[in-house]
């Protein structure tokens, strides 16, 4: 599905698509972005009746402001409550890399960024969640269905093969469900 552009109004359609293709093919987990919490808990509500497992990866504390975390924290509550996953962790295609690149003006990182990107901003964000959420043990080495956006909410799907980030190149993007043309 080409969505005309990118963004937050697109997340309900996004979602919908995303998790109808996940029940369509089998695949158990569904990976979702959330920078505050709205696109978990639409995600929720979606998911509800299904058995795909839900896992939201927020931003990083000190993402925008040193010692500050984003996502409000009685969603992340609600959102464990009712089964799903919230992880908040090292961003595998930013943190070093932006270190880096703020110092010495220059990253390979930022190589991999761009060159992601050129799918759209919630191309990269799948990317990395899918290695990130590896990472932390909460998905195998599977076909995952993740879901990300451009700035807030999501404009994003694909079925990913994920892999830990040490194996990022190991990442295959399966298929791609949803993305904006304009971006």
């Amino acid at each position: 599905m080409i969505l005309k552009k990118a963004g937050k109004d697109n997340t309900e359609v996004t979602l919908q698509e995303a998790i109808r293709v996940a029940q369509e093919r089998d695949i158990k987990y569904l990976v979702v972005a959330s920078t505050s919490g709205n696109t978990a808990l639409e995600a929720l509500k979606l998911t509800d009746r299904t058995s795909i497992k839900l896992i939201v990866v927020t931003h990083n504390t000190g993402f925008s402001e040193s010692g500050k975390q984003s996502f409000d924290p009685a969603v992340r509550e609600q959102l464990e409550r009712a089964g799903a996953v919230v992880h908040t962790g090292t961003m595998v295609l930013r943190n070093l890399g932006a270190a880096i690149r703020d110092r010495f003006k220059f990253s390979e990182t930022e190589i991999v960024n761009a060159t992601l990107r050129m799918f759209g901003q919630g191309m990269k964000v799948v990317a990395e969640m899918a290695a990130m959420t590896s990472d932390a043990g909460l998905i195998p080495p599977t076909d995952v269905m993740v879901v990300a956006g451009t700035g807030r909410g999501a404009d994003t799907a694909a079925v990913v093969k994920a892999d830990s980030s040490n194996r990022f190149f190991d990442i295959k993007i399966r298929e791609i469900v949803v993305k904006p043309f304009d971006f």
